[in-house]
């Protein structure tokens, strides 16, 4: 690492720091103010934005990304009216920070309660993805930490000026400009920096492919907030209602290959494979979606004049696709669809479609996942849908925040005692 990016990093680290003290004393309306301001410029630059991205996107082309990639760096118009409108929903949240939960009374007249507080500093790492740096800022501002982004070299004309935008609301609302900063070199090795400067940033929240989330924990010795990969399944039940699996099962695997709450195994129960599967694979087939599938999904398709099926094998199970490409295999009942969950999946989200509420229970509670879903497409694990405005990432680790992290995500509880002049005895 040279010393000029080392100089670089500890700067932007000491700036966050010392941003991160005022921004845990700035009013909810100063927050608010920053955010609606930040939601007019988007949708002012809306085609400044748009042409910007488009200059990564037809780079990324020319160098040879595929179309996963592409389409996660790609900004939709709708993708940019979203950020808009996630900034003001998050808005409309209430202000977690200085939150005091019911105080409790001891025998020895203190009153014991709980404050939430920010985090401090948090790095956030990502690919791909340029609303991230709308996302995450926001969520970051609102919580009262200070944040620093660090996207990839793909996505550095977009990640510049959606930085720029976000300077402007913080000046609008007169809050610390390095309560924000954006890494603006693309050299790797900044990365490494931020991942071990503990003295500086609280937490690490990485979002990005399998092989950057498994260089960072190697590396960290910041903690982090993430997850490393999306393997989503979604069970039909026997007791499932057909119409309602093939319209959700279709919507959980075709709606969006690349993002990482798309379905990519479909298990399906004995008893209703013969209903549901021609019906649901004919559609995946028309939308050229390749199906890899068991010896007993095979007998079913095959009896129903189904050609081009690949034969499953063991690392299909654990392969988060972000293509379209599925996995299929029919179980005999509930249980066997629950194990096989437990051994290939990722703890990231898992559905189950019935209309048998004892199995919906049942799955609800024994399946150890992120975020666990009844008769919904698994594409709904996302920090928008959830109302929560956006989200700063998932997380499937089981330590302080599970699935997609939010407001109360970047945030942390402290004990606090309220006095008459009592002392201990």
């Amino acid at each position: 690492m040279s010393s000029a990016i080392q100089e670089m990093m500890q700067d932007i680290g000491k700036r966050a720091r010392a941003a991160s003290r005022s921004m845990a004393r700035v009013s909810s309306e100063q927050k608010n103010h920053a955010l609606l301001h930040v939601a007019m410029v988007i949708r002012q630059k809306f085609n400044e934005i748009q042409k910007v991205n488009q200059f990564d996107v037809d780079r990324a082309k020319a160098n040879g990304q595929d179309a996963a990639f592409v389409d996660r760096l790609t900004m939709m118009p709708k993708t940019i009216e979203t950020m808009a409108l996630g900034l003001e929903q998050i808005v409309s949240l209430d202000d977690p920070i200085g939150k005091i939960s019911a105080l409790q009374k001891q025998a020895s007249g203190i009153e014991i309660g709980q404050m939430r507080v920010p985090l401090g500093v948090i790095g956030i790492i990502y690919e791909s993805r340029p609303n991230v740096t709308i996302d995450a800022a926001a969520l970051c501002l609102k919580s009262g930490n200070a944040v620093i982004l660090r996207g990839g070299s793909e996505a550095i004309a977009a990640n510049t000026l959606l930085a720029q935008i976000i300077q402007e609301g913080l000046a609008a609302a007169g809050l610390p400009k390095d309560a924000v900063q954006v890494v603006t070199t693309t050299d790797r090795s900044a990365v490494g920096e931020m991942v071990t400067m503990t003295q500086y940033i609280d937490v690490i929240v990485p979002r990005g492919g399998k092989s950057l989330i498994a260089r960072l924990m190697t590396e960290a010795r910041v903690p982090m907030i993430k997850h490393l990969d999306g393997i989503c399944h979604t069970y039909i039940d026997a007791d499932a209602d057909v119409a309602m699996a093939i319209k959700v099962c279709d919507n959980a695997k075709t709606q969006r290959y690349a993002p990482c709450n798309a379905m990519e195994t479909l298990l399906v129960n004995q008893e209703i494979a013969n209903q549901v599967l021609p019906i649901l694979c004919k559609i995946y087939q028309d939308k050229g979606v390749e199906l890899r599938v068991d010896d007993l999904t095979r007998k079913t398709l095959e009896a129903n004049g189904f050609q081009n099926l690949v034969e499953a094998n063991d690392e299909d199970w654990q392969t988060e696709y972000l293509a379209p490409i599925l996995s299929i295999k029919t179980v005999a009942n509930i249980d066997a669809a629950m194990n096989h969950i437990e051994q290939y999946g990722s703890k990231h989200t898992d559905a189950i479609i019935t209309n048998n509420k004892a199995h919906a229970e049942r799955f609800l509670r024994e399946v150890d996942s992120a975020s666990v879903m009844v008769n919904a497409s698994t594409r709904f694990a996302d920090g928008f849908e959830y109302g929560l405005g956006a989200e700063i990432g998932i997380s499937n680790d089981k330590l302080h925040a599970r699935g997609p992290v939010g407001l109360d995500g970047l945030t942390s509880l402290k004990y606090v005692v309220m006095g008459h002049g009592e002392i201990r005895t």
